[in-house]
């Protein structure tokens, strides 16, 4: 129980490693042509191709999910997907709802945490090509976005 514990951390942890390799190495590569709307978005369109990404993510962790079901106290495929499960229910709150404002949730949050992230994913989005990019990840946002954060919010 305990360990399956731990490996559900770890794998959250992970996923952010994850995240920013399948970020910049994938999603600003060879699956550019599913990201770009998400950088490059049309106004009248609700959904995203970009939104594949949620079930790109969440296929391997139904799958775990499904294959530790039976033992799911101790069985550690079953903690990997939900590690993985967990991650993508952050990911939607900070990027679709926090960051991008998709659902009006969270208006007024007012954290130099959150600040600094939605400080990052804008440097992020200031690229609206697939090079040059910077701040890949989501949940981990670099020092200087902090700094700047703190600094505006005196």
């Amino acid at each position: 129980m305990i360990l399956s514990l731990l490996v559900v951390i770890l794998t959250f942890a992970a996923m952010e490693v994850v995240a920013w390799a399948t970020h910049k190495y994938l999603m600003h590569g060879f699956l550019w042509f599913l990201h770009i709307d998400h950088h490059q978005p049309e106004p009248h369109y609700r959904f995203q191709r970009n939104d594949a990404f949620f079930l790109i993510f969440a296929l391997p962790a139904l799958v775990l999910l499904y294959l530790g079901r039976e033992h799911w106290m101790t069985d550690l495929r079953f903690a990997i997907g939900v590690g993985i499960t967990l991650y993508g229910i952050a990911y939607f709150l900070v990027h679709d709802v926090m960051i991008h404002g998709r659902f009006v949730w969270f208006k007024n949050v007012d954290h130099p945490y959150f600040k600094a992230i939605r400080k990052a994913h804008h440097a992020h989005h200031r690229h609206r090509g697939k090079e040059d990019g910077e701040s890949f990840g989501m949940l981990w946002a670099p020092m200087k976005y902090f700094r700047t954060s703190k600094k505006s919010s005196s």
